[in-house]
Parts: structure tokens; C-alpha cells; sequence
């Protein structure tokens, strides 16, 4: 399962961006943006733990100033994920240690968008001099998210 598919990510990455992205690549998108979700999750998780709960709140989430603003800029996209998709996806990899609180798995949408927006304006900034999506733009906006989030 898949948080998003191809024609919503297609129109995502034309509003947030003004970038085409092929079938070939959305996959390889979709996983750096799975990815990092599940790494904003583990965060909330250590920091659950720390904070001696059993449930893990939205405070938890290490979300950054700009990752803020960007899902604020996500809403105004009005390109929605579907939660039934996100919460499919994160039951098919390794469980968190403790459940998400209900007003943060509502949210997980707006998060997950916001994650595929930033994907996006990386690959434009990398590759400023096209609107077409390619590999190696790929491969460094993920070398970047490994880095700063």
C-alpha cells in the first residue's frame, strides 16, 4: 500500500512546484516521502518515551518552522491524502511502540503532503532549469531530507 497515488501526486507536484514527474518516478518519490514520515514517527516515538506517555501526541513530532509553514501552504494545495491510505502503509511496515493519539492521526494527511511539497521544492531547487523530474534530482532530494529531517 501506498500513501498517495500516482494522479494526486502528479497534480501535487504541478501545484506545489510547477514540475511533470513521470509514472517511473513516483514511486521512488512516494517511498523518500514514506520514509520520512516514518522517521517523523520514530522521533514522536523517542520523545513519547521520554516524556513517560503510553500514546504519541502531535507535540511529539519534531516539525520545524518550515515544515509548519509548508503544511499551512499544503491546506491552500487542496490535494488531500487519504488517511485510509497513510494508516494502511503505516501498518504495513514495523509497528511504533505506542498508538498515535486520534488528533494526531488526523493530521497525518496534511503531514504526509506537506513531506511531498518539500520533496517537491527540493527537486526544483536541485534542478531549477526544468520542470521535468528526473532521477538524479530524485537521489539528491533524498540525500537532503536525510540530512535535515
Amino acid at each position: 500500500m501506498t500513501i498517495i497515488g500516482f494522479t494526486k501526486l502528479e497534480a501535487l507536484f504541478r501545484k506545489a512546484a510547477s514540475l511533470d514527474i513521470h509514472k517511473g518516478h513516483a514511486k521512488e518519490i512516494v517511498e523518500i516521502a514514506e520514509k520520512k514520515l516514518h522517521d517523523l514517527l520514530l522521533a514522536a516515538e523517542r520523545n513519547t518515551n521520554i516524556n513517560n506517555r503510553e500514546v504519541i501526541w502531535e507535540s511529539d513530532l519534531p516539525i520545524t518552522k518550515g515544515l509548519q509553514e509548508t503544511i499551512i501552504e499544503t491546506r491552500k494545495l487542496e490535494e488531500e491524502l487519504n488517511i485510509d491510505d497513510i494508516l494502511s502503509y503505516l501498518a504495513s511496515i514495523t509497528p511504533l511502540k505506542y498508538p498515535l493519539a486520534g488528533d494526531l492521526e488526523a493530521k497525518l494527511p496534511e503531514i504526509a503532503g506537506a513531506i511531498l511539497v518539500v520533496i517537491a521544492k527540493i527537486i526544483k531547487e536541485v534542478n531549477e532549469n526544468s520542470r521535468a523530474v528526473n532521477h538524479e534530482a530524485i537521489e539528491k532530494c533524498s540525500r537532503i531530507l536525510d540530512l535535515t529531517l
